[in-house]
């Protein structure tokens, strides 16, 4: 047997990520975050009922979802609320090497720039902003309920 694709175009393939979702404690809190970061609010709701429940493996699931388009309006971040039921606490100060999905990065035309709007939204260094080689600079910086969010600007 060969191990070639057998499916052919348009059968089971993936179009597109069509977007990461992370869940957070204070949903205003994240929208303002991304938005000073250049996210782009597309829509907000509120999700419930059977369908949700059985989607997600939950009972009585109630959450508010805000929809955040990056500027290209390729990539979208979903910020989920939920309101039920209650959850496990995640650890905010986790380091970024705990497993699981752990960090969104975006690239950036002026790190320093961005990093000083973010401050006044709780940003702060995971560890230092640093130039990798001659073609980045790079930072990790925890956000609102302790997301870590990776900045990377190109140089040269």
């Amino acid at each position: 047997m060969d191990d070639t694709d057998q499916r052919g175009p348009g059968r089971g393939t993936i179009q597109r990520m069509d977007n990461v979702a992370i869940v957070v404690d204070d949903l205003a809190a994240a929208k303002a975050f991304f938005t000073e970061l250049g996210l782009e609010l597309e829509g907000e709701a509120t999700v419930e009922g059977s369908a949700v429940d059985r989607l997600v493996g939950l009972e009585g699931v109630r959450s508010d979802i805000a929809m955040m388009r990056t500027p290209d309006g390729h990539g979208r971040l979903e910020l989920t609320k939920y309101h039920s039921p209650s959850g496990p606490a995640g650890d905010p100060l986790a380091p970024p090497n705990t497993l699981g999905a752990h960090r969104v990065m975006f690239a950036v035309d002026d790190i320093a720039a961005v990093l000083d709007r973010l401050r006044p939204h709780g940003a702060e260094l995971v560890g230092e902003l640093v130039q990798y080689e001659n073609s980045y600079r790079l930072c990790y910086l925890r956000g609102p309920g302790g997301i870590i969010v990776a900045l990377a600007e190109q140089i040269g």
